[in-house]
């Protein structure tokens, strides 16, 4: 059997090997060419859709891609004429929601969420898991980068298709299609969320339920994911619905204003979410706090009922010959007596006290 190199010897070793690039085609998910708010029918690569609609002079083009790796988005960065600032963005990935503009190509980021279904928010190990759409919206085109699974935009373009007039408005209008229905998402993950925090509620103030700060902490901090995917793009979204610029149509401004409305709801809700997770973390500390308290209550009265046989039987057992009682015949039963007497009668106090 030949041996194996060894390269602890001095000797360099071998360069790695060249990754193989793959074509962007297998990072797009559907490629499209709309005029006048008509799906054109056909396949098109994302370099033939472009010539398309610049030889048409009207129309645009709408490209969705899953997860590229770099090459892919270089070389569809390369055809619409992309900045690499963006391209590094969207390669990447983990970046807040943001608005940025570069010559005549608008950049959005969006943070995508979903809910994560559990039989019990005792149980729950995630509640929420996030991911992003990158939006580039030009002239001529629009670009959508997303990152995971549950970002799927093929029920949006489906409803856009069946909406002409929406679509005859140009590529801003998918942009606000995009950014409506991932803040429509957003309400309905609130929603469940608010059921999770309203059992969780139920729980702390139960006083047969004893449950751990942990699970609140828990909970606490998927809050915290979610306000950090959601409130960073009221920012942006009012960008969308100023005139400063001259990018966005104003009838397309109209429909964001809309959009904005319905994130500054879930916004609030999140912050109120937020607020009472805070209050039931004091709650449960406090109730913590109770229940070692009256704990070390009921330790303390069984300590004081076993101190009485401890203090007579450490008297009697030192040994000493003239004590009381060591030469009656009935000092043993005697002195039992006395022993169960007080601690009965310590016990029947301590009751009467709440202590035990």
């Amino acid at each position: 059997m030949p041996s194996l190199p060894n390269w602890s010897n001095g000797k360099s070793a071998p360069p790695p090997l060249p990754r193989i690039p793959v074509p962007a085609a297998r990072a797009i998910v559907d490629c499209a060419v709309y005029v006048d708010g008509t799906r054109l029918p056909g396949k098109f690569t994302h370099n033939a859709a472009l010539d398309e609609v610049r030889r048409r002079g009207n129309g645009f083009v709408w490209v969705g891609i899953h997860a590229p790796d770099e090459s892919q988005m270089q070389d569809v960065a390369k055809t619409f004429g992309l900045h690499e600032l963006m391209v590094e963005d969207a390669v990447h990935a983990h970046e807040r929601p943001k608005l940025e503009r570069y010559d005549d190509v608008m950049f959005l980021v969006l943070r995508t969420v979903v809910y994560v279904p559990h039989d019990s928010v005792e149980t729950a190990n995630e509640i929420v898991e996030t991911g992003e759409i990158m939006v580039f919206v030009g002239p001529d085109f629009v670009v959508t980068v997303r990152h995971g699974d549950h970002s799927e935009l093929a029920s949006v373009r489906k409803a856009l298709e069946q909406l002409p007039e929406r679509l005859a408005m140009g590529p801003w209008s998918v942009l606000h299609a995009i950014t409506d229905h991932v803040v429509d998402t957003y309400l309905s993950v609130t929603q469940l969320v608010e059921q999770d925090v309203d059992n969780m509620e139920e729980l702390v103030f139960n006083p047969r339920n004893s449950v751990a700060v942990e699970h609140i902490y828990l909970l606490k901090r998927e809050i915290v994911e979610l306000r950090r995917s959601v409130t960073p793009l009221g920012m942006p979204l009012l960008q969308l619905t100023q005139p400063a610029g001259g990018l966005v149509p104003k009838e397309i401004r109209r429909y964001f204003r809309d959009v904005r409305d319905h994130h500054t709801i879930v916004s609030e809700r999140i912050s109120e979410y937020d607020e009472v997770l805070s209050s039931l973390v004091d709650a449960a500390l406090a109730k913590i706090a109770v229940q070692q308290n009256t704990d070390m209550r009921k330790i303390s009265a069984w300590v004081a009922i076993a101190a009485v046989p401890t203090g007579i039987a450490g008297i009697y057992g030192m040994n000493f010959e003239n004590m009381p009682e060591l030469g009656s015949q009935y000092g043993y039963p005697m002195v039992m007596v006395f022993i169960a007497s007080v601690c009965v009668g310590l016990f029947f106090l301590f009751r009467r006290n709440n202590w035990l």
